[in-house]
């Protein structure tokens, strides 16, 4: 049963093939068999599952079913589910149980969806590996001594190892995208306001967005209309229809228009990684796509005004992480200020604490307008670039990583480094544009991943070029060897 797709899932359960009792039975054993190798969940909720499950199993029999109901996914571990521990994969919250669900989980629980547990990720969703997790690094099911690319690193794993049949991720500065290159599955992060961040802890407000994580684009289509919808408890949602996703994947490509960034196919970019996205680029102009050369002369800026505006953002809300009200909480405070100092001392990791220092240092007296006013100018630079691209083509395509899955510690003493592991997604955040990452050939034996941007709210046209890219093709169809 872990093999198929969530479509053959959904059809599988209405046939009577299976129950959603036996379905999720079913992962949940591998998950008990396999996930030792992998560390990719934090928490894993059987008794809920299983409840779940039985529920979705009576709606399917009375006729109230949906095409999600009954169907297991994963969460990560950075929405707040009710009952359950939230950890955002951090000491300061590893006692935090919410008393509500974010409105993403609200939305695919009342779809019939089955919550099978939390998964790992980097600490407050800070990272590019998963390795700053408070609960161990998660492993890459292609190479057990590699990254899986983060911050939802677990939830990728967990997809790419059969673990779940999809999952929840979020996406910051490509923490959806990128992981998703390096475990071979389809990840999309959705426009900036399209999937509500209410319950959905925060990192960097005006970046943040909660996208599906899954093996294919039929897939992610599938999970993401369960996902989106306007929520009036978030003052970033935007107020607009939902669109049939899954309708639209069927629309033939012939006279499309795609640009491929110039400056992100020179230095840096690993030879096997660039021969990866010739061969997608081959695919779709067999297709009778058009491809067209073009630049975005500031993405180079990316980097470093994402590394201003993010740390800042993060100093603010980090803030509320003080010991008093809920989270750790250190032992035997001499007064206020050494429950604060201690509290946050032993509660957030190294890359955390780096991140809330140049968060404050920017942001504070004399250096705001130095650092992030400037950082917030160059950011609309970015926007300006993409609007005018957007004026020849279609969409836009890149290599999702510059290179495939890295070992593990390779970079963690070289943050710079770690960084720039994202060079080319963070230009999408800072737009709030939608992109989505999907397998592309492997190189060396270790997954690739292709990128491509739309426009705002283009996501089913995205859907669309990825579904018949993957129509023609079965790199996404390959699994991890012992999975």
């Amino acid at each position: 049963m872990h093999d198929k797709t969530l479509a053959q899932l959904s059809t599988g359960l209405a046939g009577g093939e299976f129950s959603s009792v036996e379905l999720t039975r079913h992962f949940l054993d591998r998950i008990a068999a396999l996930d030792g190798r992998l560390n990719s969940f934090i928490t894993v909720t059987e008794e809920q599952a299983l409840a779940q499950a039985e529920a979705a199993d009576a709606r399917i029999a009375a006729g109230e079913a949906g095409p999600l109901t009954g169907i297991p996914l994963a969460h990560k571990d950075i929405f707040c589910t009710q009952d359950v521990r939230t950890s955002c994969g951090s000491f300061m919250l590893d006692n935090f149980v919410s008393p509500y669900d974010a409105a993403v989980v609200t939305n695919l629980a009342q779809a019939g969806m089955v919550m099978l547990g939390k998964t790992n990720m980097d600490e407050f969703a800070m990272g590019s590996s998963n390795e700053t997790s408070y609960y161990g690094p998660v492993r890459n099911p292609w190479d057990s001594s590699r990254v899986p690319g983060g911050s939802s690193g677990g939830s990728a794993a967990a997809v790419a190892a059969r673990l779940a049949p999809a999952a929840t991720g979020t996406d910051t500065g490509g923490s959806i995208r990128q992981p998703a290159a390096l475990t071979g599955i389809t990840g999309l992060k959705p426009t900036y306001g399209r999937c509500s961040r209410w319950g959905m802890i925060a990192f960097a407000s005006s970046l943040d967005q909660a996208g599906p994580m899954a093996r294919s684009a039929e897939d992610a289509a599938l999970l993401l209309s369960g996902m989106a919808g306007f929520d009036e408890r978030d003052s970033t949602s935007v107020d607009r229809p939902v669109d049939d996703y899954a309708a639209a994947l069927e629309h033939p490509l012939a006279g499309l228009k795609v640009g491929l960034v110039r400056e992100f196919m020179q230095e840096g970019l690993d030879s096997g990684v660039a021969a990866a996205t010739e061969a997608v680029l081959g695919e779709l102009k067999r297709q009778g796509v058009e491809v067209i050369e073009i630049s975005l002369p500031n993405a180079h800026l990316s980097v470093p005004a994402y590394y201003v505006v993010a740390p800042a953002e993060c100093s603010s809300n980090l803030s509320r992480f003080d010991g008093v009200r809920f989270g750790h909480r250190c032992e035997d405070p001499k007064d206020l200020e050494d429950l604060y100092k201690r509290s946050r001392s032993e509660g957030f990791g190294a890359e955390v604490k780096r991140r809330i220092l140049i968060g404050t240092y920017a942001l504070s007296a004399g250096y705001y307008d130095a650092y992030y006013l400037k950082a917030q100018q160059v950011r609309q630079l970015i926007a300006q670039d993409f609007r005018s691209a957007f004026e020849r083509v279609d969409l836009i395509v890149t290599p999702t990583a510059p290179g495939t899955a890295f070992p593990l510690g390779d970079k963690t003493d070289d943050p710079v480094s770690m960084y720039l592991q994202d060079i080319y997604t963070i230009a999408v955040n800072l737009a709030g544009l939608p992109a989505i990452s999907i397998p592309a050939p492997p190189a060396e034996g270790l997954p690739t991943g292709f990128q491509m941007i739309g426009n705002h709210f283009e996501e089913a046209r995205l859907l669309n070029v990825a579904h018949q890219i993957q129509r023609e093709t079965d790199w996404h169809r390959q699994v991890p060897a012992g999975f």
